[in-house]
């Protein structure tokens, strides 16, 4: 007969071990058993951490080959700085800078791409060159209408809470309870979604860190990702910390290409917290960070929860 310790401990391990399936365009992403690395690829001017760096389609295209070979299992590639204080670029220009990289690494890459983007016409165009993930900042709120071109190619969704726009998210007074506004913000737009015929099973969501909230609020949201992974446990968690002004402002002011270290320690604090993707600029060092945060998680959880 099992004692309250070894069951508590076998139903915590299958719980964490037990694969399950992010429905994408043109196949299912496993996640459950390790934490997923998301590439940023970034084809902008002025994107606040690489701006420009990877604008030119031989950067982009040679930058995200490096990722891939440092095990990224997503690319995510933006055409449109979110940078506090960003305005929106048009239609043709966002165009013009993501489709023909999307279309090349689609011929070239075997793991999946996303298209971090807000409209549903660079959606659209991007999903038919071979994207088979959508990253919405502003979580259906910009356009809803953004989620039928989800529902129509089949394509996973990432849902991320913000608040305002780019160019306003900083100004905003700050919310005194984070994690209800996030928690309901995420409810109402997995409705939207749902509403729209997107697939529950295509959905991940994105606490959005930076986007509207204040320093103290990213790392409660940090420190609380167990209750979002709680709150939506039918859904992957999603959480992009890399390189944000929370963490220089805890390294004294550290710039954007220096907050490595910082980034690491939030990326390993998010895993162990119940991340199940984490969106990154430096993929080697994070996957090197996950793989041990995985490993101590894996030993760690049946513990904690039959202390508990």
């Amino acid at each position: 007969m099992f004692s309250c310790f070894t069951f508590s401990s076998f139903l915590s391990t299958f719980a964490l071990m037990s694969i399950r399936q992010w429905k994408l365009a043109r196949r299912s992403l496993p996640y459950g058993e390790r934490t997923l690395v998301m590439g940023v690829l970034n084809v902008t001017p002025d994107s606040f951490s690489d701006g420009g760096q990877f604008f030119s389609f031989d950067q982009a295209i040679a930058h995200a080959e490096q990722m891939i070979d440092e095990g990224a299992d997503i690319i995510d590639i933006g055409g449109e700085s979110t940078r506090p204080g960003s305005e929106f670029v048009s239609v043709e220009e966002e165009l013009r800078r993501v489709i023909p990289i999307t279309e090349r690494l689609t011929a070239n890459a075997s793991i999946p791409l996303s298209i971090d983007t807000t409209k549903p016409s660079v959606a659209r165009a991007a999903l038919e060159a071979g994207a088979e993930i959508v990253n919405d900042v502003s979580a259906l709120r910009f356009d809803p209408s953004l989620a039928d071109e989800i529902e129509k190619a089949n394509a996973g969704l990432i849902l991320m809470h913000s608040r305002g726009t780019p160019k306003t998210m900083q100004q905003l007074p700050p919310v005194e309870d984070i994690m209800t506004e996030v928690i309901d913000g995420l409810r109402e737009s997995v409705a939207v979604a749902q509403q729209h015929g997107v697939a529950p099973e295509s959905i991940a969501v994105d606490p959005g860190i930076g986007f509207g909230k204040t320093a103290e609020q990213n790392l409660e949201l940090i420190a609380k990702l167990d209750q979002l992974a709680r709150e939506f446990a039918d859904f992957p968690i999603m959480i992009g910390t890399s390189r944000k002004s929370f963490i220089g402002k805890l390294l004294d002011g550290a710039p954007a290409d220096q907050r490595l270290y910082g980034t690491i320690a939030s990326v390993a604090a998010s895993v162990l917290n119940g991340a199940h993707i984490v969106r990154v600029h430096d993929v080697k060092a994070a996957v090197e960070a996950i793989k041990v945060a995985d490993a101590i998680k894996r030993l760690s959880l049946p513990v904690s929860e039959a202390r508990a």
